[in-house]
Parts: structure tokens; C-alpha cells; sequence
């Protein structure tokens, strides 16, 4: 199971385009969405920006496994939780969240490693 589908129980309906999964810039995105409120399809979505951190998740093969590590958003802050296997990993999953148009910030405090 995905990191999409684990988290936020996407579907084959909710899946991204691939302009989108890939983190199409927020010029594309309607003028008066927030670019941390742009969804998969680039509509508004409250959890936009924690559900393209996962999408993008799934497409890198490094870390689309990690099934102990959740996301979550608070505003333009990307939030990480839970364990993860390496600190390689973790270096990782916050380099691909910080990419997201949108993420101001990463805040992986609430993640362990080990």
C-alpha cells in the first residue's frame, strides 16, 4: 500500500495527473488557491500540499516503502511522524516534501530513527 492510499485512503478516482504528481508549478494551479491548498488535480484541497508530499513519496523508489513515517500539513509546514529506518531515509523524505510547491517549512521533530 501506497503512502497516498495509506494516509488518506486515495483511490483510482483522487489518483494525480502526472503534471501535478510530478509538482507542477503553482502558476498552473487557479490564481485563489493557496499553493499548500492545491489538491492532486489541482483543485482546492484543505490537505493539497500533504497529499502531493505523498504522492511524491510513492514515486521515489528510496522511500516509497517506509510504511512508519505519516504526513500531515499545517499550513505551508510540511509534518513528518512516526519512525524511519535510516537517517538517510529521513534526509530524504524532507528533501522530496521540501521540494512541493507550497512547503515553506519541514518539520520532522516527531520522527525517530532506527
Amino acid at each position: 500500500m501506497g503512502w497516498l492510499q495509506r494516509i488518506f485512503g486515495g483511490n483510482k478516482e483522487e489518483a494525480p495527473t502526472e503534471a501535478v504528481a510530478q509538482d507542477a508549478p503553482a502558476a498552473e494551479a487557479p490564481a485563489d488557491i493557496p499553493a499548500e491548498r492545491v489538491g492532486l488535480n489541482g483543485e482546492y484541497d484543505q490537505s493539497g500540499l500533504a497529499k502531493r508530499v505523498a504522492a511524491a513519496f510513492d514515486q521515489d523508489a528510496s522511500v516509497a516503502d517506509i510504511e512508519t513515517v505519516w504526513v500531515a500539513q499545517t499550513g505551508g509546514t510540511v509534518v513528518l511522524k512516526g519512525q524511519a529506518p535510516s537517517q538517510e531515509q529521513l534526509n530524504r523524505l524532507i528533501e522530496i516534501a521540501n521540494e512541493q510547491s507550497g512547503a515553506e517549512a519541514v518539520n520532522a521533530e516527531q520522527v525517530t530513527v532506527g
